[in-house]
């Protein structure tokens, strides 16, 4: 059966430059993802012919590219490349750097990058609990703590607090140099890089010091209730099952809690891991959401792909 042929021409206008990208080069990753079909760009405006299926497709992959020029954002070459390989794959790109959450002091604005980032993002602002569990380089920790301060920003939460086990200190906490802030800084370096990104140093330090924004290890979470909060568990691989309970029992009134972790990275010396447990005894309660990250949510550079992929396998070559 010979495949149906036809056209469709999309009109970019002035958003033309940023939709193609400089030199047209989002346009050659389009040509070359979407061998049959041909585009041609005159006058503002694309025409695509080929097979009725893929001209859908790339109709599809414009539509939205206009929508994230038109929310502010200029398309990168690889952004166009990953939104095109989502479209052949029918994948929804709903929420996909549509809508920043913040800007980092140099300007960059903060979105969803990938389709799991997109759900993950969606996750955590309709439910009170969420679980962020992926790979290193998926965002999970820079995301949560983006839409935490959007929170804390627009008042609906009054304080943000960061924790994470010190686990790798274990027993030799005790034996480093100075006060306990600066035994557990090292552990909690990766919190205080994701927020100087987003706000600057002196009002971190003004906010830390009238109690709007507190990093923590996650000792410190005892015995405590936690209202009108927005809490991030980072390394949540590293608790024990113990730990875990401890924390989810801390969640007061409006308040709502993100817990990220990466179960193939466990730290732990002896015991279970607690992020491991409660994907089984938390699983269809509503209010709690499990969002998973893969590789195709990696948004560092492009050889940390290549490198998780490389690991995943060899580990199962191992398991064969």
């Amino acid at each position: 059966m010979v495949e149906r042929s036809t056209h469709q021409e999309i009109p970019l206008g002035e958003e033309a430059t940023a939709v193609l990208g400089q030199f047209d080069r989002n346009l050659a990753v389009v040509r070359e993802l979407f061998a049959q079909v041909r585009l041609t760009h005159r006058g503002g405006t694309v025409r695509i012919e080929g097979p009725q299926e893929e001209v859908e497709r790339v109709s599809n992959l414009f539509q939205k590219l206009l929508e994230v020029v038109h929310s502010g954002h200029v398309p990168t070459p690889d952004e166009v490349r990953y939104l095109s390989q989502q479209i052949k794959e029918s994948e929804s790109l709903d929420g996909v750097l549509s809508e920043p959450i913040q800007t980092t002091h140099w300007g960059e604005q903060i979105r969803p990058k990938t389709v799991g980032q997109a759900k993950y993002v969606q996750a955590i602002r309709e439910n009170d609990i969420v679980f962020g569990i992926g790979p290193s380089g998926t965002g999970k920790t820079y995301l949560a703590v983006a839409v935490a301060i959007d929170y804390l920003k627009r008042g609906l939460c009054h304080r943000l607090i960061l924790t994470r086990p010190a686990v790798e200190a274990g027993e030799e906490l005790g034996f480093l140099p100075g006060d306990i802030e600066a035994k557990v800084s090292p552990y909690l370096r990766p919190l205080y890089d994701a927020i100087f990104d987003m706000i600057p140093y002196e009002e971190v330090k003004r906010m830390m010091e009238n109690g709007r924004i507190e990093i923590a290890p996650l000792a410190f979470m005892r015995g405590r209730t936690l209202n009108n909060s927005f809490i991030i568990l980072d390394e949540a691989q590293n608790t024990t099952a113990t730990q875990m309970k401890m924390f989810l029992t801390r969640l007061g009134f409006k308040s709502k809690a993100v817990i990220t972790g990466d179960i193939t990275q466990i730290d732990l010396q002896k015991g279970k891991s607690g992020l491991k447990d409660v994907q089984h005894i938390l699983k269809n309660i509503e209010g709690i959401a499990f969002v998973y990250l893969d590789k195709r949510d990696v948004v560092r550079h492009p050889l940390v792909k290549k490198i998780i992929e490389a690991y995943e396998k060899s580990e199962g070559k191992a398991k064969t």
